[in-house]
């Protein structure tokens, strides 16, 4: 079965509405993420432990094998365990000789230069269904992600904690804040929601622009949403940093710690950040009007 599948999978042909999906495995977080939310059958994926503590969603199987590093995966492991497909991305094409040794290999791409991340989500999960023969459940997890964002934005439409500009960032070091721009997962949810990026400048082919604290400042009015995952000790530090304590955000309470969200994930990553920033934002409403 594993075999055939994985012939099939590689000449191109999608699998009959009858055929059973692929037993994959994932390299790449937002392909794995992907795969996920369509409850594909996964038999191995990379640095599952610290993917449980930053990405979360869409949650794991315990029976998932962790074939170690996303730079150096277990590539013996992940033999022994036969899958059919391998998923990739292109920040992981120097693998494929050896992947493709093992099974069926397939690169998908949600962020490329210029290209907004959200859609390139979209088209990613939806040309996974169709490999594997699971097209319905793929265009129903992106009709549901439309629908939430829809939902979000209605539930925050007129609210004062909507009506100011919002840095999505996340935390690099004390000194420095990476601003996730127009072309980021974030920044289409922003657009979306019908708020304000108050990141105007360029962002880089990561999709969000290094830059120092003092930045935040430019636009005094705006709130900061951060998403984590945030390194070891930066908290404390910001918190007698005299810079970051007198940003107009920090000084009056404009600030909206997140739960982590994948920095680079896929549809699944924009739908777990739409939701929290909702929450985040609501409960603001509620507290501080």
């Amino acid at each position: 079965m594993a075999a055939g599948a994985g012939a099939l999978l590689a000449s191109g042909f999608t699998p009959a509405r009858a055929a059973l999906p692929a037993r994959l495995a994932a390299i790449d977080w937002s392909m794995l993420e992907t795969a996920l939310a369509l409850n594909v059958p996964l038999v191995a994926a990379t640095e599952l432990k610290l993917y449980r503590r930053v990405v979360a969603e869409p949650a794991v199987p315990a029976a998932v094998a962790d074939l170690g590093l996303r730079g150096s995966p277990n590539l013996e492991l992940l033999a022994s365990l036969a899958p059919d497909l391998i998923l990739i991305s292109p920040f992981y094409e120097r693998y494929r000789p050896q992947l493709e040794r093992i099974a069926a290999v397939q690169s998908f791409t949600v962020y490329t230069p210029g290209a907004p991340a959200y859609e390139n989500g979209e088209a990613v999960m939806r040309a996974l269904g169709d490999q594997i023969g699971m097209e319905r459940e793929a265009a129903d997890y992106i009709a549901a992600t439309a629908a939430e964002i829809a939902a979000g934005r209605n539930a925050l439409a007129g609210s004062a904690a909507a009506s100011r500009p919002l840095f999505a960032i996340s935390i690099g070091d004390a000194r420095h804040v990476r601003i996730f721009g127009s072309d980021s997962n974030f920044g289409a949810v922003l657009e979306r929601f019908g708020l304000t990026n108050a990141w105007t400048g360029r962002t880089r082919y990561s999709a969000f622009a290094p830059v120092p604290i003092e930045a935040l400042a430019q636009v005094p009015e705006a709130r900061l949403v951060i998403i984590p995952p945030v390194p070891p000790d930066v908290t404390r530090i910001l918190a007698g940093s005299r810079v970051w304590q007198t940003l107009p955000a920090v000084r009056e309470g404009r600030v909206h710690w997140l739960e982590p969200v994948d920095h680079f994930g896929a549809l699944p990553a924009a739908r777990r950040f739409a939701r929290l920033l909702t929450a985040s934002l609501l409960s603001a409403e509620a507290h501080f009007g």
